[in-house]
């Protein structure tokens, strides 16, 4: 077992496992904290406790103390400075004609580093860039793109539930997703719908997703052929969340429906995964979600600091 603390660099953002070593430390506390760029100004989002050595990675860097008067003073200053040096670069980008969006900025606790984030479509050449800016600021300067999703999560906004965006309120990482989410949560796959403010597909598609999969085992598909106390029917529609499912009957020229419950059926024939859901869309908003899928899996949705 070892004693750790769980620090939190940015709200939102990833939390890491720091060694306390013998100091105190509590939640909502601020610490100085030994990381691979130096030392980092962070908060105490999970007191110290004990965790298994399996669910850490090792070696542990240090906390190397509680924020004193003077840290916090420090760390407020570098704040100040921050949306000044966005403006200056902000000048700078348009004076070498850069096909860039600046985002943010951040200083490194040490003042060791001035780091900016911006949006291309493509590579950029800042070389001279950075150069100017390095003279002007006399601190070492690094650019780094970054994903649409990470530019929203910088910026902020409300999603289409009415709440805060979840990247911007408690959304550590980036998880994958996908279309097939959408199908398997039987959502409109108009992309309109399933995609959020970023224009990527909407990260809270995988918060049930698991349950989704998880139940989808046990039921017939649309189409199977299932035995029932009323005879012998075939599926038209499911309630995944509830194991129902919906039959249909045939009486001569009639036919009739009715729910059961899964545990009330038995499958005599199921059919094979099918793509129905992806029939009834338009062929402009099928063409719209391959460019949804492309995306997802060409960018890289890290946003892990290399701490």
């Amino acid at each position: 077992m070892k004693t750790v603390a769980g620090i939190r660099f940015k709200k939102p953002g990833k939390i890491y496992f720091f060694d306390p070593g013998e100091l105190h430390i509590e939640e909502g506390m601020h610490v100085i904290v030994d990381t691979a760029m130096g030392e980092e100004y962070g908060e105490v989002v999970i007191a110290s406790k004990e965790v298994e050595d399996s669910e850490i990675s090792e070696p542990l860097k240090k906390i190397l103390r509680v924020s004193s008067h003077k840290d916090e003073k420090i760390f407020s200053e570098l704040k100040a400075k921050e949306p000044e040096a966005l403006r200056i670069c902000e000048e700078k980008v348009k004076k070498h004609g850069l096909e860039m969006k600046l985002i943010d900025c951040e200083y490194k606790f040490d003042g060791s580093k001035l780091i900016f984030y911006f949006t291309a479509d493509g590579r950029i050449d800042f070389r001279e860039l950075v150069k100017d800016l390095a003279a002007i600021f006399r601190t070492r300067i690094e650019l780094r793109q970054i994903g649409v999703r990470d530019e929203v999560k910088r910026m902020g906004g409300l999603g289409m539930c009415g709440r805060e965006l979840c990247c911007c309120s408690f959304l550590g990482n980036f998880a994958t997703v996908s279309i097939k989410m959408a199908k398997e949560q039987n959502i409109s796959l108009n992309p309109s719908k399933i995609s959020g403010r970023c224009g990527r597909l909407m990260c809270c598609l995988n918060y049930e997703e698991e349950v989704y999969e998880e139940k989808l085992k046990r039921l017939p598909k649309i189409g199977a052929i299932v035995k029932t106390e009323d005879g012998t029917g075939e599926v038209v529609s499911i309630e995944t969340l509830k194991e129902i499912v919906r039959v249909k009957f045939e009486d001569g020229e009639d036919s009739f429906f009715k729910k059961y419950e899964v545990k009330d059926i038995e499958i005599i024939k199921d059919v094979e995964e099918s793509d129905d859901a992806m029939s009834v869309v338009s062929e402009e908003e099928r063409r719209e979600l391959e460019e949804l899928e492309k995306l997802e899996k060409s960018e890289s949705n890290d946003n892990n600091d290399n701490i």
